[in-house]
């Protein structure tokens, strides 16, 4: 049993543990029900679907490496908001970020804080960002709005944890490839403390 806090917690057979790439979960993850999507929103999109309706999870779990934006390196936030930042129809009148002619709201609010966690707003988009300038997110990633969408549309509770790998600037690209190999260490110290087992 896992407990987030005081109002939710779930048997570890319930819950789907979704990555992007595998090194993010490392052997840590190997006795959870997990699935790695591949990078970008619309493979995570394809293999988040699959899952779920091989795997009926009662919790979606969302863990990965992420840049972030007056945070630490290091820092594990969690994320109950989310915007698709590379969606930009504002040439046809449509607000920033909003998808056009669609009932999604343009901040998406879906997940469960995780008491003594940072929380943030997620901006995901198909693109690494080395040169954050949006003040309306403030963790950047590449799949986890369209995690949080499917698990909104399919009225799955979500939650979604970001470990900080870089400050999406410049170097950016350098402090990733470092970082983001201390994820799995990171999340299996919130989540699998003996406390909570």
């Amino acid at each position: 049993m896992i407990q987030f806090n005081k109002d939710h917690q779930y048997p570890l057979e319930d819950i789907l543990f979704v990555f992007a790439l595998e090194f993010e979960a490392k052997e840590m993850f190997n006795h959870t029900r997990k699935v790695i999507t591949g990078i970008g929103k619309v493979t995570a999109a394809i293999n988040l679907t699959k899952a779920i309706y091989e795997k009926r999870p009662k919790l979606i779990v969302n863990l990965g490496s992420a840049g972030g934006f007056g945070f630490k390196k290091g820092d594990v936030v969690c994320c109950t908001k989310f915007i698709q930042r590379d969606m930009d129809v504002q040439g046809l009148g449509f607000k920033k970020f909003e998808t056009p002619l669609s009932k999604i709201p343009i901040i998406l609010e879906n997940g469960i804080e995780i008491e003594n966690l940072p929380v943030g707003i997620c901006g995901t988009g198909d693109s690494f960002e080395t040169n954050h300038i949006n003040t309306e997110y403030n963790v950047i990633d590449m799949e986890a709005y369209s995690l949080a969408l499917i698990a909104w549309q399919e009225n799955i509770p979500f939650i979604s944890l970001k470990y900080i790998s870089d400050d999406a600037n410049s170097d950016a690209a350098d402090d990733w490839a470092v970082q983001v190999h201390l994820a799995a260490e990171a999340f299996k110290n919130i989540l699998f403390r003996e406390e909570l087992l």
